[in-house]
């Protein structure tokens, strides 16, 4: 399999080359920061947004593939970064256009890749590459502009360390607590496992006060800034290995607290109530994945990004019911605790793919926490709460 660099006639780049563990070898032409890279290779299918999923701490560690063709045409932005830097370790694009046409814009994508040092290829067939993958399966990969024998870099390729099994939130966490915002609303604990930052301003829009911390912080020492509710964020990695994250749910659960886990949050609480976790063939990663509200029958078009799911048949009914499934493969997108309350998520309420589908989720928690602590919600949130939580 082999493309060649669109760009325009006259025009010469560094070779660049993707190999892939399966034995794959890709030519293109290098973008970004001339090097060697690789991790686990991952396709995305949102047509805009690369900013954005390019620096989503639950993408560490991963070569990300868009199947969008053209990308990089309105240049890169502070304003649309998730974290602080990007956290995938390498890119992947078809057609990489040299100028962008955005006055918003800080820089060009390559610019924006060659500051951070990250590593990337252009000019492959992604949308052929993307088939490949979803018939034989995520794998490992590398993506190199120094190194270009293929055989070499398909071993380094097979070589590379597995996902599966190693838990990589404490890669992304924050070193120390912090407070994000003040309101007159809830106080919300967020453990941080790779936080968005669209997650954060999501509570700020609802008048919540909201403490981020380090996903190994004692439960203790968040219980003495006295919050109403906790959040378990998002994340990269395994959840299985993650016993002392299991463990701080189960000890949150028994202080009677409401609970919000959204994605890796979502499987931990999972895990914390017995039910199994396994990694999916190629996980769910784009801004276009429908969904259905069992309560409500209604469909969210949904922004989503993660490798593993919870097991449906390791469900306790008594203990958890299914809230939200997946239109494509039917598996677990959200589960409402009955012994406890708590809701989680597998897919991300703040995105806006739909563009609003699923924002109610965080209307529904700050009502939930109001109710079970019997908090004020802020009058000028209170009108856009619904009724009845469809969470």
């Amino acid at each position: 399999m082999t493309a060649t660099s669109p760009l325009p006639t006259g025009t010469t780049r560094d070779s660049a080359k993707l190999a892939l563990a399966d034995g794959t070898v890709v030519e293109g032409v290098a973008l970004g920061t001339r090097g060697l890279t690789g991790g686990e290779l991952c396709f995305n299918a949102s047509m805009t947004g690369y900013q954005e999923i390019m620096t989503d701490p639950s993408y560490w560690g991963q070569l990300m593939m868009m199947t969008q063709p053209h990308i990089g045409n309105y240049g890169a932005s502070a304003e649309d970064m998730e974290a602080d830097e990007p956290m995938i370790e390498g890119f992947i694009v078809r057609d990489y256009p040299r100028r962008h046409s955005n006055t918003q814009a800080d820089e060009t994508l390559e610019q924006f890749m060659q500051r951070f040092g990250l590593v990337g290829i252009a000019g492959v067939d992604t949308r052929a590459l993307v088939r490949h993958v979803r018939d034989k399966g995520v794998m490992n990969a590398v993506i190199s502009s120094d190194e270009l024998s293929g055989e070499t870099l398909v071993q380094k390729a097979k070589d590379w360390p597995s996902m599966a099994g190693h838990e990589l939130a404490s890669k992304v966490t924050v070193e120390e607590p912090y407070t994000f915002c003040e309101g007159s609303g809830p106080r919300i604990a967020v453990y941080d496992f790779g936080v968005k930052k669209n997650i954060l301003r999501s509570f700020r829009r609802r008048g919540c006060t909201v403490k981020v911390v380090p996903g190994p912080t004692d439960l203790s020492a968040v219980l003495d800034w006295n919050p109403d509710g906790l959040f378990f964020s998002n994340g990269p990695g395994d959840p299985r290995p993650m016993d002392g994250a299991i463990e701080t749910v189960s000890d949150v659960i028994d202080t009677g607290l409401p609970i919000f886990g959204i994605c890796l949050g979502h499987q931990l609480m999972a895990l914390a109530e017995g039910f199994d976790v396994y990694k999916m063939h190629v996980g769910h990663r784009g801004a276009n994945h429908p969904l259905k509200n069992v309560d409500t029958e209604q469909v969210e078009v949904t922004t989503q990004n993660h490798g593993f799911v919870v097991d449906l048949e390791s469900i306790d009914p008594e203990v958890a019911r299914v809230t939200h499934v997946n239109l494509n493969d039917d598996t677990i997108e959200g589960l409402r605790f009955k012994q406890f309350a708590g809701m989680s998520l597998q897919y991300h309420p703040e995105a806006s793919p739909g563009p609003h589908d699923s924002h109610y989720h965080f209307d529904a928690f700050v009502e939930l926490v109001a109710e079970e602590r019997d908090v004020a919600v802020p009058e000028e949130e209170a009108e856009r709460i619904p009724a009845v939580a469809s969470a």
